[in-house]
């Protein structure tokens, strides 16, 4: 039986040739990496390009000018009305609460670095995840994907579809929190952040292709992989 090492680097090479690279996370800086991290929380992608296009729009992808303009947005007055951060931000959703979130971690990234990047991505992993974990409305999945996809910092994210594929497969158990279900990826691969980044890019690809709620097995890379006393073939 091959150890969980090579199972899981042969579930990401299978993912690889079947996918290709993902070029993922999508953004012109890490700034809107950061700012995508946080408005995706409960939506889908497209709904925050929108909302991302709608901040580039307005000239408000930088630090100091966003954190100004979340303290002194006005609420909207109606569908693609209004001014301010409320207004850009509502395609991606719940744009009430995602505007208090994306004001703390604004605040957050002032006060500890300046609104530096640079300055940022000095600090290590071990200061820094504890640190976005203490900002009221960042979640591990959040700060996680802030870490890998803008920081560039070796840490794996897990997402609902890293979990319903890997339970899927025997891997993770159905009570598998988070911190169990990174720890299969970080205590079995290489500590690489970009082996991370495209290994949970293609997972990302899997789950919203093939590996679904109802799942659609025929035909998914990893049909052959799957253990036959899961049959999820519907």
């Amino acid at each position: 039986m091959p150890s969980l090492t090579n199972k899981l680097q042969q579930i990401y090479e299978t993912l690889y040739r079947a996918f290709g690279p993902q070029h993922w996370w999508p953004g012109d800086s890490p700034f809107e990496v950061m700012v995508g991290a946080i408005l995706t929380q409960n939506t889908n992608w497209a709904n925050v390009e929108k909302a991302i296009a709608n901040l580039k729009g307005a000239d408000l992808l930088d630090p100091a000018r966003l954190y100004q303009a979340c303290e002194n947005s006005p609420p909207p007055k109606g569908e693609g009305q209004g001014e301010g951060v409320l207004s850009l931000i509502r395609p991606a959703g719940y744009f009430n609460i995602k505007a208090k979130r994306l004001r703390n971690f604004l605040k957050f990234f002032i006060d500890e670095f300046g609104g530096d990047v640079t300055l940022m991505k000095k600090a290590p992993l071990e200061t820094l995840r504890p640190m976005l974990l203490g900002v009221n409305g960042i979640g591990p999945e959040t700060a996680d994907s802030i870490l890998l996809y803008a920081l560039d910092k070796p840490i794996f994210v897990c997402d609902a579809y890293t979990y319903r594929i890997f339970t899927r497969h025997g891997i993770a158990g159905e009570d598998a929190d988070y911190h169990q279900l990174q720890s299969i990826f970080m205590d079995n691969l290489p500590n690489d952040p970009k082996l991370f980044n495209e290994y949970h890019a293609l997972i990302v690809r899997l789950g919203k292709d093939l590996c679904r709620p109802k799942p659609r097995c025929e035909g998914c890379p990893l049909e052959s992989q799957l253990p036959q006393s899961n049959n999820y073939q519907l």
